[in-house]
């Protein structure tokens, strides 16, 4: 049977956890950091190392790829071996493959160091938060905790293209990598006096056929969503999406007859569980999307350099963080149905002010929406990952973390590949090449807004204005559409989640019920967990 954490009353939290809180944000931001920053970086990589293409792709996406496809893996690694070993691990491994990536002499050095450091990556994102649900065992500071951590997540992400920008400015290429080095000291120097170390004592071996299985599900879907995302319906898009959607299946049938798992599959049995993961999930289905296309609007609409457009988006990153750290706090007041719904809800009437913004003059409505949907999505996040990782049993919570970002991971790779295509589409089917345009010139232009600016400076102005303003006008076209997509699936989410969570108080304010002796009686998930004979029977 799976048990959530008793509602008593537990021991808060001191100094020592707070300032151990804070070497945990750091690795945390880093990460987020890497996965945005390189982006500025490529044109500069790009004329040194001289990449293919599809090397360059690879160098760009081989790190999200390692990420998403070993959380799951690290995660129950953690739980088995300790979570402070693997994460003391993980900072050694990923300060090395830092400074071989920012020294990196060809392409194929640099793709083989970018994989090293999403590996190393997956080993430090579920210890963070699992080492954070052990260290914070009063749910009210837990709440706090996982809030500050989700702003240093979500916020990196957002603050990547900035810091990126500043680093190039004053230095080469590698320097973005070396960010790294010494934020993995500084957690190697004080990990061991301010971080516990917890593990599941009753955990068994690692089972590697389930590690294999695991990659060769979640790789695939991965990968197949972004070719997706890049090629629309493709051959290798779907097949790969398939081959990883079989092996899943067989992953599952697995670890419903072993008795000691890779992923306790009886962990989405508990309805909390599994509604807070499915609302994660679509928050980065929405604004994965919407990132993508307002990157690309900046620089090719607004025509603004790399690190201006990073700058851009700063507002939206801090309004994000404030609107996370306001998250549990209102949630004691309100409860947490009406945090979750109600940020949803808003995140859907910031992205609906985004339709309204043309070619022209349209910066400030989209800054304006982009922050109202990010202060509503960051309460819903910080809760939703505490309601994971509050809703699985202590020894489980490194396992419950990684299924957490996983989830995360997915929604983001899903919401690029749904609303990029769909955005390329609108692009398409609304660009028309203005008279006396050259038919090669009109196929790149046709195919992409970058391919537009890039076609332009080699036509005459008669031909290359008229151009420009159809590809911008096709393009902002998409953006609405991508946009107005994204706020309707808030918004129903938003009432999703207030009917989901509207019972749900956080455990700060219940009252246990008091069992013999005036002890609290632990409390169960909201439903049993199913039975494994028929679940393996179903699959």
């Amino acid at each position: 049977m799976i048990t959530s954490p008793s509602a008593a009353p537990e021991a808060r939290a001191g100094k020592r956890e707070w300032i151990g809180l804070a070497v945990l944000a750091l690795p945390t931001l880093l990460l987020a950091l890497d996965m945005s920053v390189l982006y500025l970086a490529l044109p500069h990589l790009a004329a040194d190392l001289q990449p293919t293409s599809t090397q360059l792709l690879w160098i760009t996406d081989i790190y999200g790829f390692m990420v998403a496809g070993f959380l799951i893996t690290m995660g129950t690694l953690g739980d088995r071996i300790g979570r402070r070993k693997l994460l003391m691990t993980g900072a050694v491994f990923f300060a090395a493959a830092s400074v071989l990536a920012a020294y990196s002499t060809s392409p194929e050095m640099l793709i083989a160091t970018r994989t090293l450091l999403g590996i190393a990556g997956a080993t430090l994102m579920p210890s963070t938060l699992g080492l954070i649900s052990n260290m914070f065992a009063n749910p009210k500071q837990r709440g706090v905790a996982i809030a500050v951590w989700m702003s240093c997540f979500m916020g990196g992400t957002a603050l990547g293209p900035a810091v990126g920008g500043m680093l190039l400015e004053a230095f080469w290429w590698g320097s973005v990598f070396l960010l790294g080095v010494p934020v993995m000291l500084l957690l190697l120097a004080t990990g061991p006096v301010l971080l516990p170390e917890h593990k599941n004592p009753d955990a068994g071996r690692l089972d590697l056929a389930s590690v294999a299985l695991s990659l060769c599900t979640i790789l695939p879907v991965i990968y197949g969503l972004k070719e997706l995302a890049k090629d629309g319906l493709s051959t290798t898009s779907l097949g790969a999406i398939a081959v990883g959607v079989a092996v899943g299946a067989a992953f599952v049938r697995r670890q419903l007859r072993l008795s000691d798992p890779l992923l306790d599959l009886r962990l989405f049995t508990n309805r909390r569980f599994s509604s807070a993961l499915g609302i994660f999930s679509v928050g980065g289905f929405a604004m994965g999307g919407m990132f993508l296309f307002v990157s690309q609007y900046l620089q090719l609409v607004e025509g603004l350099s790399p690190l201006h457009a990073g700058l851009w988006l700063v507002p939206p990153a801090v309004a994000m963080i404030g609107g996370t750290m306001f998250g549990p706090a209102l949630s004691q007041r309100i409860g947490a149905g009406w945090v979750i719904g109600g940020g949803m809800a808003l995140a859907g009437l910031g992205l609906a002010v985004m339709t309204q913004a043309g070619a022209t003059g349209g910066l400030g409505l989209i800054i304006a929406g982009l922050m109202v949907a990010m202060v509503g999505l960051g309460p819903g996040a910080a809760l939703t990952a505490d309601i994971v990782v509050g809703s699985a049993p202590p020894e489980k919570a490194g396992s419950a973390a990684s299924v957490s970002e996983t989830s995360g991971e997915f929604g983001i790779a899903l919401g690029i590949a749904v609303l990029g295509s769909l955005g390329t589409a609108i692009y398409r089917s609304g660009f028309t090449a203005p008279a006396g345009t050259p038919a090669d010139v009109a196929a790149t232009a046709e195919d992409t807004l970058a391919g537009a600016v890039a076609a332009a400076p080699s036509l005459p102005a008669e031909i290359a204005v008229p151009l420009l303003d159809t590809a911008r006008d096709a393009f902002m076209n998409g953006l609405n559409v991508v946009a107005g997509v994204g706020s309707v699936a808030m918004l129903a989410f938003a009432v999703a989640g207030v009917v989901l969570f509207r019972r749900f108080q956080p455990p700060a304010t219940q009252e246990a019920p008091a069992g013999e002796g005036g002890e609290a009686a632990p409390s169960t998930a909201d439903e049993p967990p199913a039975d494994t004979d028929a679940l393996v029977h179903a699959v």
